[in-house]
């Protein structure tokens, strides 16, 4: 039987052995989302204990990369949340419209379904032109799988569905190539998508973009994690550039609450107004 008490320090002491090892920072993850992932993998490798898979781990990389996998967080949907595309639709385009070029990034992007639902999305405005999308992720295998660019043909009625109640004006099926039991977004839809490695947890500033989506990403950290990405964001953002979080996350109660303005409360849209004051969030890094 498993102590509890001994177990969350093994986790601690696994989670600071992947830093030093592989550069992969989780130890600032929320602890009972972070916890339940490893014990399930435990259990999915036949290993006894979480000291046993850290010293596994140090020694082979092969293991770690199925660790990986089962730590990344990889749901996700074609115009998952469709009131959210409406906002887009009608506080985003307008001023996109106004812009000669812009700059998205999709900030843990997944397998990329968001992406080429904005990517969607901006076609049918007439402004894919315009866009440069940067979609990152910090997992190698999910980058593949997004810039590939194909999902399973059985969640195409799903999608469709999707993509329809958010506000879509064409047939869904002229977006992607239908190929056995799977489907394939295409090429034009990819031209203008940059697919990038970036890891929230540790990396910097990542251009100067026009709109930040990081979608159903922050619940899984915790505070301090939100609020370095949330500094992260706003030195990313260009003066007046828009932030899209999840139905469950929010800028507000963080420590850049104040850098941000409600453009679309309910679908946690925001734009960017200025920076807080930096006394007050020294802690932050």
């Amino acid at each position: 039987m498993r102590n509890a008490e001994n177990e969350n320090i093994e986790i601690k002491l696994l989670k600071e052995a992947i830093f030093l090892k592989y550069g992969y920072d989780f130890r600032n993850y929320a602890e009972a989302s972070i916890k339940r992932r490893i014990l399930n993998f435990l259990a999915e490798a036949n290993l006894d204990s979480v000291s046993e898979l850290q010293h596994r781990l140090l020694y082979d990389q092969t293991l770690f990369k199925k660790l990986l996998v089962n730590l990344s967080v990889n749901v996700t949907e074609m115009f998952r949340d469709p009131t959210f595309y409406h906002a887009v639709r009608e506080k985003l385009v307008p001023e996109l419209r106004q812009l000669p070029f812009f700059k998205i990034w999709h900030a843990g992007c997944s397998t990329g379904m968001e992406v080429y639902s904005m990517a969607i999305l901006l076609h049918e405005e007439g402004l894919i032109d315009r866009a440069r999308i940067y979609a990152t992720d910090f997992d190698e295998l999910v980058l593949k799988k997004a810039k590939d660019g194909i999902f399973p043909l059985e969640l195409a009625r799903e999608y469709t569905v999707n993509y329809q109640r958010a506000g879509g004006n064409q047939s869904f099926s002229d977006y992607y190539t239908a190929r056995y039991n799977h489907a394939i977004i295409n090429s034009s839809l990819r031209r203008n998508i940059v697919f990038a490695d970036h890891n929230l947890a540790v990396d910097g500033v990542f251009g100067e973009m026009n709109v930040i989506f990081c979608r159903n990403v922050l619940i899984y950290f915790n505070k301090e994690l939100q609020n370095r990405v949330f500094r992260l964001f706003l030195e990313s953002l260009t003066e007046r550039g828009f932030l899209c979080l999840g139905s469950k996350e929010s800028i507000r109660y963080s420590a850049y609450s104040d850098a941000f303005a409600d453009v679309a409360p309910k679908e946690k849209i925001y734009r960017k107004t200025g920076h807080p004051d930096p006394e007050a969030h020294q802690e932050t890094f």
